[in-house]
């Protein structure tokens, strides 16, 4: 985490340098009001600001969120990125809505830990508990709903995560000083919406630039299943299975931020839907830092310089990214994805699909039936692996949920028959966001690393990597988008996943 040190935060204040934003957040004594490191205000006297890690701890002090600046849409620190520390991960599965669903005992039982214990780790951390936390991330969604849909004020409450209307009136006062009332006549109302189905809630998901959102929707609409996802002129949609029910989400770039469409089944999942969209496009990455490390390797300047921004693709969901490895081993995008739309059989029509899509990814118990039943066609062993995984995910001996821990998935990964350390490190890259996961072996890196020069050999691509830490992930991606603009480019027929590899920004 940042060093809170007051002079080193108050100098960045004055720069206002919205690369920081997510990082901090400024509190001024004399207002009651907190705010971003870039906030266009004016900026207070040294004396009457302190900072804190989080909106919620600041939150936690009495502070109300600035209206102008909206500090509670900032993007998430990179700092909680691919780190196995408990506060990390418990970040995530807050984002992801787990406290909402399962209360603080149960955020605390799933990492193990003690109510206490996780309270002292988390207030060391972030400045604040579990609870406040939660409290502050609902607030985030009460907002967007007040703002961005008809709903009532008493709809948007329980679909925002409180448990009463009078609670949501006092957290809606005392974060953003205002009503719910109030706070929703500052915004323009959206449509109306048929009542036949819930509103579609639009979204401006905060993040960092540079953002190469059109490079990243352009490697996944180049792995896209039929009835599950599609891409359709700047707009990527696919299905999602949430916690409470289904949801289509439609992404597409926007000037500094991604533009999200959530449909969603149950309006209770809108939080656990936005962070799945910020995980799969890597949304709270520093980019700046990332790439200045990475262009200080004369091998990789112009590539940086090609694709500024250029991130680790995540995981809308880590059942479905997991499956989608196995099956996509020794054979080439188009089998991959005649495979996967086998698998995609087994899952759950869309009670109320949007255009091409119309099915959910099968859940590990689905696909488990189905192998019993019609397995796709290929080698024995391949469905060995699968059925595997399916029996390891659904066991909970494989945990590929918000609150992974990189390390730890990586060891379960390899105890599962037909799951190498190819397998693992991948998974622990895209489920797990470890920023410094690395493939020495991966054919489409090393291909990558022919066409930038380097030595392509396993062992002396590892060396190389050293000097990338800790960001080696995202060298990888573009050592993936160097292959694919490599005039000696052939299909992907080795061990690795043929989901090794990116297409370039179009």
């Amino acid at each position: 985490m940042l060093d809170l040190d007051h002079e080193r935060c108050y100098q960045t204040l004055l720069g206002r340098d919205p690369r920081f934003d997510g990082w901090f957040v400024t509190a001024v004594r004399t207002t009651g009001i907190y705010c971003r490191p870039s906030c266009p205000a004016r900026t207070p006297r040294r004396e009457v600001v302190e900072f804190f890690p989080t909106p919620a701890a600041a939150q936690h002090r009495g502070y109300r969120a600035c209206l102008r600046c909206r500090p509670d849409a900032v993007p998430g620190s990179p700092a909680w990125l691919g780190r196995a520390e408990v506060a990390a991960r418990a970040m995530r599965m807050i984002q992801d809505g787990v406290v909402d669903r399962d209360g603080v005992a149960g955020l605390a039982r799933q990492l193990g830990y003690s109510e206490r214990q996780l309270h002292r780790v988390l207030l060391a951390a972030l400045g604040t508990g579990a609870a406040a936390l939660a409290r502050a991330q609902r607030a985030q969604t009460a907002r967007i709903l007040l703002e961005t849909t008809p709903l009532s004020v008493g709809d948007a409450a329980f679909a925002a995560g409180f448990s009463s209307v009078r609670q949501f009136n006092e957290t809606i006062q005392a974060v953003f000083g205002r009503t719910p009332t109030a706070l929703r006549a500052l915004a323009r109302r959206g449509p109306a919406n048929d009542a036949a189905r819930p509103p579609a809630i639009s979204v401006r998901l905060a993040a960092r630039a540079p953002l190469a959102v059109g490079t990243l929707s352009d490697f996944l609409a180049a792995r896209a299943v039929p009835g599950l996802e599609a891409r359709e002129g700047e707009w990527y949609r696919r299905s999602l299975v949430l916690p409470r029910g289904e949801a289509v989400v439609e992404i597409a770039p926007g000037p500094g931020h991604a533009r999200a469409v959530f449909h969603l089944g149950d309006l209770r999942d809108l939080t656990a839907a936005i962070a799945r969209v910020r995980h799969l496009y890597n949304l709270d990455a520093d980019p700046v830092a990332i790439d200045a490390r990475l262009a200080a390797d004369p091998a990789l300047a112009a590539s940086v310089a090609a694709a500024p921004g250029l991130r680790v693709p995540g995981a809308a969901d880590g059942f479905e990214l997991a499956v989608r490895a196995v099956l996509g081993q020794q054979v080439s995008l188009t089998h991959a994805r005649r495979l996967l739309a086998h698998v995609l059989r087994a899952g759950a029509t869309l009670t109320r699909p949007l255009g091409t899509v119309t099915a959910c990814f099968p859940t590990p118990l689905e696909l488990l039936a189905q192998l019993d039943d019609d397995p796709p066609a290929m080698p024995a062993s391949r469905v060995r692996t699968l059925r595997a995984v399916g029996e390891a995910v659904a066991s909970g001996a494989l945990d590929l949920g918000p609150g992974a821990s990189p390390a730890r998935l990586c060891r379960q990964a390899e105890a599962i028959f037909g799951l190498g350390p190819w397998s693992a490190h991948y998974l622990a890259m895209r489920v797990g966001a470890d920023p410094d996961a690395f493939l020495a072996s991966d054919v489409a890196a090393r291909r990558g690393a022919s066409a930038l020069g380097l030595d392509a050999r396993p062992a002396a691509l590892a060396e190389r990597a050293e000097r990338w830490r800790p960001w080696r992930a995202h060298a990888l991606v573009h050592l993936w988008l160097a292959a694919s603009r490599s005039p000696q480019r052939r299909p992907i027929t080795t061990k690795e996943p043929a989901d090794a590899a990116i297409v370039p920004s179009r």
